[in-house]
């Protein structure tokens, strides 16, 4: 009954089961893996972010370039702030309310001249000295120290991705090199910090929490990929449901065909059919034929019919 198993066909169909759902279940595994690695990495940056207040300051030339393991930690940096050039990011939320970040940027002492910089070769580091609240205006943001500081605060990378755009004079729409390169007279740093201790903060700016690095966290590309992962188990169950399907339909056709109910699929062995009885019809029975009378007994009566001789009477 199983030895349609051995056709071609299904050859065929059990070498895609054993390639197919190994394959699947790799995949569901492999996505499960990534959003887990995401939760993790979620659950350290909100112990981080906690913590930051209690985290010992790295000087920033020991945590650049910044990546996923720098992005977050604390880093220090020493210089003066430069009152000339200073911005507002408009269209940041925070704790529910519309506001800006107010940048101002740290003329560092350890950055050293850049060969090839443009302007003087300084080099300077954007710092997010807090948020203002409310429609981004200027002459509410207050100014920053003076002299030489040492500022410390969480490390960020540059944004990729901007918020409003046509924006005027004195306003970002992100914080990146790329957009301040040509906008100050220095090199920038490809990173900044946001100035998260209290007691560094003017009033009325809030501190700006750190975010989680590009493809790090619980963002909605986590959850895709947590998706992802239950549909490639369902892909594994459904390979599994039709390969069941398609075998128990062949068992009940042969089955059927050993009965000689229905002719059995293509590919498998054909049954052979009962002998049939040979049908026997009976023949239609012979009509009788009439005996023809003989020439000689006509000629006979006819001569004695003619004659009148007693022989003729007495046959009469």
């Amino acid at each position: 009954m199983y030895r349609f198993l051995l056709t071609p066909r299904w050859w065929a169909i059990n070498l895609f089961l054993v390639t197919a759902v190994p394959f699947c279940l790799f995949m569901g595994s492999w996505q499960l893996s990534r959003f887990e690695d995401r939760a993790a990495s979620h659950r350290e940056r909100e112990s981080r972010t906690e913590q930051i207040a209690q985290q010992r300051a790295k000087p920033l030339a020991q945590l650049m370039p910044v990546d996923k393991q720098t992005s977050g930690k604390v880093a220090e940096a020493r210089g003066t702030y430069d009152t000339e050039h200073q911005f507002l990011s408009p269209g940041r939320t925070l704790e529910g309310e519309r506001g800006s970040y107010v940048v101002t940027l740290l003329r560092t002492d350890d950055g050293g001249p850049i060969e090839g910089a443009d302007g003087d070769g300084e080099r300077v580091l954007p710092v997010v000295r807090g948020w203002l609240a409310g429609e981004p205006a200027p002459e509410n943001v207050p100014a920053p120290p003076r002299g030489e500081v040492t500022v410390s605060g969480a490390l960020q990378s540059s944004e990729t991705t901007g918020g409003e755009t046509g924006l005027p004079a004195g306003q970002l729409d992100r914080i990146s090199a790329a957009s301040l390169v040509n906008l100050v007279p220095y090199d920038v740093y490809n990173a900044w910090i946001t100035v998260v201790d209290p007691e560094q903060l003017p009033q009325p700016l809030k501190a700006v929490p750190p975010v989680a690095p590009k493809d790090t966290g619980l963002d909605l590309k986590a959850f895709q990929n947590l998706g992802y992962t239950a549909e490639w188990f369902v892909f594994a169950a459904f390979v599994a449901f039709m390969w069941f399907r398609f075998f128990r339909r062949d068992v009940e056709v042969a089955r059927d065909a050993a009965m000689g109910i229905v002719t059995p699929p293509p590919g498998t062995a054909k049954q052979p059919a009962p002998p049939a009885e040979a049908e026997t019809k009976p023949e239609p029975a012979a009509k009788p034929k009439p005996e023809p009378e003989t020439e000689t007994e006509t000629d006979d009566n006819s001569a004695d019919a003619e004659s009148g001789s007693p022989a003729g009477t007495a046959r009469g």
